[in-house]
């Protein structure tokens, strides 16, 4: 695992958006995922890609690469580590049933 020094401001920042947010909800099942898998947010590629760039920067996701596919993973055991309650406070106020 990459040791990532995460900072409350960025990962905020990253939680701020509506489809950032979305993806972290989705990953928060601890299952692996590839970019390709969101495609139902309504927007395309690319910017899907962005938004990767920038929780992955926040230190929210981890990328594996397995041959061509890009598998993202929620950070959860170290954003938990760092900021408990954190990110279980966020997906609930965002989805009051889900969590």
């Amino acid at each position: 695992m990459i040791n990532i020094n995460m900072e409350l401001t960025a990962i905020l920042q990253a939680l701020g958006d509506p489809i950032r947010l979305r993806i972290v909800g989705e990953l928060a099942d601890g299952e692996p995922r590839p970019c390709g898998s969101f495609g139902h947010l309504g927007v395309g590629a690319p910017t899907i890609s962005h938004h990767f760039k920038v929780l992955r920067e926040a230190g929210l996701v981890e990328t594996e690469v397995q041959g061509s596919r890009r598998l993202n993973t929620l950070r959860r055991e170290a954003l938990d580590a760092d900021f408990p309650g954190l990110l279980d406070s966020v997906l609930e106020a965002a989805w009051p049933m889900k969590v």
